[in-house]
């Protein structure tokens, strides 16, 4: 398996301080475990989707981003083109701009695609948005546990949580609403697929789920004609069930 692709909703998720952020994401990267490892604990990573991070970039939009990082967040990798890493190659959209419009609770409901394959000759990784914009790459030499492929890929939302004292967070995951609430009110996933070595997308089997706290974020996932293989998730973050 090389890589994914999906369909995400991009939301505003209501966010506590300014070192918060709330993002939706899928990860590319070589599995030491098995699902159920929670996103961003794997050494050699890929993700990209939608994120609100007031930390850097000084608003609560909802903006484009990618990440990388060959040694579990060490020293190596960064957002978007903080350092040298992901090549852009394309000058109409911008990494880390604004996604406009947006989802709103109960009202108008818009997708992005987002899809990350490797190019089996040249052994790069190609990040595209839409149907239409191939945003650049990895080069192959960032990452040598994902030389050849990855064997892990997860799609999610995570939070960061900076208050004290074992106290939760109330920035929001997604809409902010628990799956239960189904379309135009939770946000999801859907039409999630997977590139396979001869560069075909194909339904990904053996899908799992996972949340840590499903008191404050939990995520419901389902398959069916129109949508393909999905999932609903996202919550408030701290309430009466999750102090």
């Amino acid at each position: 398996m090389w890589r994914g692709i999906s369909t995400m909703e991009p939301r505003p998720p209501s966010m506590c301080g300014s070192q918060a952020f709330s993002r939706a994401t899928s990860s590319a990267s070589p599995s030491f475990g098995s699902w159920g490892v929670p996103l961003g604990r794997t050494s050699t990573a890929l993700k990209q989707g939608g994120q609100v991070s007031p930390d850097l970039y000084g608003d609560n939009n909802t903006r484009l981003f990618t990440y990388w990082t060959s040694d579990a967040y060490q020293a190596t990798g960064c957002y978007n083109l903080l350092c040298s890493g992901f090549i852009q190659t394309n000058n109409q959209i911008a990494m880390g701009a604004s996604i406009f419009p947006i989802s709103n609770y109960g009202g108008s409901q818009y997708d992005i695609n987002i899809l990350v394959w490797k190019d089996p000759k040249e052994g790069n990784w190609w990040l595209q948005f839409g149907n239409d914009y191939v945003l650049g790459y990895w080069p192959s030499f960032l990452f040598s546990y994902l030389a050849d492929s990855a064997s892990m890929i997860e799609w999610g939302g995570e939070v960061v949580n900076t208050e004290p004292d074992g106290s939760h967070t109330s920035t929001q995951m997604g809409s902010g609403h628990f799956p239960e609430e189904g379309f135009g009110k939770s946000s999801y996933f859907k039409n999630i697929q997977v590139v396979d070595s001869s560069n075909n997308l194909k339904a990904p089997r053996g899908i799992g789920s996972f949340t840590e706290q499903s008191n404050c974020y939990d995520v419901q996932n389902g398959n069916n004609g129109d949508w393909g293989a999905y999932f609903y998730y996202g919550g408030p973050g701290k309430n009466p069930n999750c102090p």
